[in-house]
């Protein structure tokens, strides 16, 4: 198979409402990476703290005026465009402050969404009387997940769109894994690791019941590991409950922190770091599963 422009950009939600997994870092080092091999790269930053956004060096547009994803989210999906900041690597939609309070908008949305299909005597009206931006007409079948994909609809030129998805299940979590249907989980190889993923599995399956589409797991990139007898056995763990799916392994790395807080990638950094190899692997295996053939860098 041959990626073409007609088959649009090939989206990618890396999500894992687990705290502490490193998931910015691992995002945007895997967009840095497709950079490296001539992709052109949108990256979005979906989460309301803006880790991604200030791992960029964009902490300015975090505080930006409206407009903002906010609004793109919650008003007018054409919005998305304009939002839209350059980055030394790729280009990025910034979060912003205001993002705190699209899970609330969100979960109107949604439930206009179901009082509309649903038939149930209460007046969409009076829902949206509790949003800011979100009004009956603005909703359109079953469910209220598709904001961001209508929003990145309106956008082309990319080869991939990169979504850092919040730390918390929520609205807002599945309307980036709606935008992507496909996912890649990083995790830690520590105990907990278990029970987070077994419960995202559950998060995806519930969605998939709502909305009627398939979210595909691309694999798991077990973060910051060590040689410690809890790490081997996690790490057996994820094959065992992926066989079908690669588990990439990052070693923790002082470099990765660094270009992190120089606002990069480690393939944009000013130091080499072992663990580009890896974010190298999983790029291609994204390029081999999307179909793009040839790489450009």
């Amino acid at each position: 198979m041959t990626r073409s422009a007609a088959d649009g950009p090939a989206r990618i939600c890396v999500t894992n409402a687990k705290g502490g997994t490193g998931k910015t870092t691992i995002a945007i080092n895997v967009a840095g990476a497709l950079n490296d091999r001539g992709r052109d790269v949108l990256f979005v930053d979906l989460d309301p703290q803006g880790n991604a956004t200030e791992g960029l060096g964009l902490v300015d547009a975090y505080d930006a005026e409206p407009p903002t994803l906010f609004d793109a989210l919650t008003g007018d999906p054409s919005l998305l465009s304009e939002l839209v900041v350059e980055h030394e690597e790729m280009d990025v939609v910034p979060s912003s402050i205001d993002m705190l309070q699209a899970e609330h908008e969100l979960t109107i949305a949604d439930l206009i969404a179901r009082v509309q299909t649903q038939n149930r005597e209460i007046d969409p009206e009076t829902l949206a009387s509790f949003a800011i931006n979100v009004s009956p007409s603005m909703v359109s079948g079953s469910h209220a997940l598709d904001t961001l994909d209508r929003a990145l609809s309106t956008i082309s030129g990319y080869d991939y769109v990169i979504i850092d998805s919040p730390p918390f299940y929520g609205k807002l979590t599945d309307t980036g894994v709606f935008a992507a249907q496909h996912i890649i989980v990083p995790a830690l190889t520590e105990a907990t690791s278990e029970r987070a993923i077994e419960l995202l599995m559950d998060q995806m399956a519930a969605m998939e019941r709502q909305t009627g589409v398939s979210v595909e797991m691309l694999g798991v990139v077990a973060n910051r590991v060590e040689t410690t007898a809890e790490d081997e056995t996690m790490l057996e763990w994820f094959n065992m409950a992926f066989p079908e799916r690669p588990v990439w392994e990052v070693r923790k790395r002082v470099a990765l922190q660094r270009a992190f807080s120089a606002g990069r990638s480690v393939f944009a950094a000013d130091e080499n770091c072992d663990m580009a190899a890896v974010f190298e692997e999983i790029a291609a295996e994204f390029d081999r599963t999307f179909g793009y053939t040839e790489v450009t860098a």
